[in-house]
């Protein structure tokens, strides 16, 4: 196994409180990186942070609560990874859940709604921490955006049509900020993801499995539904290595580019 030694780096996550975002802190932690966190939801962020400073005792880690569509709560976000780290080093965009809807029946609010939560949970975060990340890159050491992008950008459905849409504008945005941000060595790339286990999935479990279905039969038999190659759903955690490794050395040459981590759901080349 490959191992990295992030001692003296700040990673910042963003919706790290739970999911994709919680298994990618505890990477970046157990590599040895100084990490701040941030989520909308004040209880689930405050059992994040416990349970990673159970996990990891001593490490360096900053918990805040901050919506990402709100750009003072953003700026606030930063400033605090500012007076506690003085610097950062990597930023994971991560944020948003899809909306199940059809040209027909999605309104005008629903668009503004999801296209707002979309692009700005990339924009805010990205521009309130660019200033730390070109520091990063002046110095001549890593500096990196990553953000968690889903396979509709580049494969949509029309039951999440909205989604769809604004995933696609999202990963047309990466590509721009690659471009404009490498004669600054600032790489930002993307992962583009299918089903991954999550707490939504997690609910619908409860609310649609039959009395004796298991967790694993239930995903199972959905995922044959939905012709996942590889049968199953994805792992918070292997969205979360893809992750780790665009926005470390690891991948050092690589920019304005995306892995895939749908199970083989993707059918273009």
């Amino acid at each position: 196994m490959i191992r990295i030694d992030l001692n003296g780096q700040v990673a910042v996550v963003t919706g790290g409180s739970s999911g994709i975002g919680l298994a990618t802190a505890e990477l970046f932690l157990r590599a040895g990186a100084s990490v701040a966190i941030c989520g909308r939801d004040t209880e689930r962020l405050a059992q994040a942070e416990a349970a990673l400073n159970a996990q990891f005792p001593g490490a360096q880690l900053l918990a805040r609560r901050c919506d990402v569509l709100d750009a003072e709560d953003v700026s606030a976000f930063a400033q605090a990874v500012q007076a506690r780290f003085g610097r950062a080093d990597m930023l994971i965009n991560n944020a948003g859940q899809g909306r199940v809807s059809t040209f027909a029946d999605t309104s005008d609010e629903a668009w503004r709604e999801e296209l707002d939560l979309k692009y700005f949970s990339v924009i805010r975060p990205t521009r309130a921490f660019l200033p730390m990340l070109r520091d990063t890159a002046s110095a001549g050491n890593n500096a990196a955006v990553v953000c968690v992008n889903s396979l509709l950008a580049l494969q949509p459905e029309p039951h999440m049509v909205a989604t769809s849409s604004a995933r696609a504008g999202v990963q047309n945005l990466i590509k721009s900020l690659a471009v404009e941000l490498a004669p600054q060595r600032i790489r930002v790339n993307s992962i583009l993801i299918g089903i991954v286990e999550s707490g939504q999935w997690r609910r619908r479990y409860a609310k649609e499995a039959q009395p004796d279905q298991s967790w694993e039969d239930w995903t199972a038999e959905l995922a044959r539904k939905k012709n996942i190659p590889l049968g199953r759903f994805g792992k918070p955690e292997e969205a979360a290595q893809a992750l780790f490794y665009l926005a470390t050395t690891l991948s050092s040459y690589t920019t304005g580019s995306h892995i895939d981590v749908s199970g083989g759901v993707a059918r273009h080349v």
